[in-house]
């Protein structure tokens, strides 16, 4: 049985994101879809000086009118050393700085102007380090957009990539019709984390941060326990039931 998830492609998401990634046999970077303003898909929180602050990657000409993939990163290299110095003074003393950051440094010294791009070699890149063998497939390269949207989209991938079992992250319950996805012989189901805690550099633990946080604290073998805290729901057809999500 092959299972699936759907997601756009966020800047160093957090531990939630991916448990999704990790619990699917193949995860399609959703990067043909429209640019969202003041989400997660260019910037993310981590902690400096103790309190959550954003780490941002500067874009040219966004807009919500535009797909992720039609969006490049500000072409100065400028912001790539600060984000690297950022990061550096931020967490020099973390335990597993010496192991983290080198990977960090490839990320964000990766040429490419292509927001998507980017995104997607990020991905692919923390995956690996991580020890995820999920396979990655592109949507704006292999499922290019048809006459569909929304949930009649995602159903015509997971029936493109012969999926039946399709996993949405939990603010998607009130999204989805799980009796649409039966018809056509899928399961749905809804990934609910579980946030444990690992010590940081705050008075109290603070959730739902960058993966980069979590991975300057426990390293790449420690958080394979935080990467597996979680499990999976279903939902009877008739159930409209909603649970609230970081994303």
């Amino acid at each position: 049985m092959r299972s699936l998830a759907i997601m756009q492609p966020y800047f160093f998401p957090y531990i939630g994101y991916w448990q999704l990634i990790r619990a699917v046999d193949r995860f399609v970077i959703y990067d043909d879809v429209n640019y969202i303003k003041s989400g997660w898909i260019n910037r993310n929180r981590i902690l400096i000086n103790g309190a959550p602050a954003y780490l941002t990657l500067p874009l040219e000409q966004a807009s919500s009118h535009r797909r992720i993939c039609d969006i490049n990163l500000q072409q100065s290299g400028i912001w790539r050393s600060k984000l690297l110095k950022t990061l550096e003074l931020t967490y020099r003393r973390a335990t597993c700085f010496d192991e983290v950051f080198p990977v960090l440094a490839e990320i964000i010294g990766n040429q490419t102007d292509n927001l998507a791009e980017f995104l997607t070699h990020q991905l692919q890149a923390l995956s690996a380090f991580m020890g995820i063998t999920t396979q990655f497939i592109v949507a704006s390269r292999d499922h290019q957009k048809a006459n569909h949207e929304g949930q009649a989209r995602v159903i015509d991938i997971c029936r493109r990539e012969k999926t039946s079992i399709y996993i949405n992250p939990q603010g998607g319950q009130n999204l989805y019709d799980t009796a649409m996805f039966l018809k056509q012989g899928i399961d749905l189901h809804f990934i609910i984390m579980q946030a444990l805690p690992y010590r940081q550099a705050s008075p109290e633990f603070l959730p739902y941060l960058s993966i980069v946080d979590a991975l300057m604290a426990l390293g790449p073998d420690a958080i394979k326990t935080h990467l597996d805290a979680y499990h999976l729901i279903s939902r009877e057809p008739s159930n409209t039931s909603q649970v609230a999500c970081h994303a």
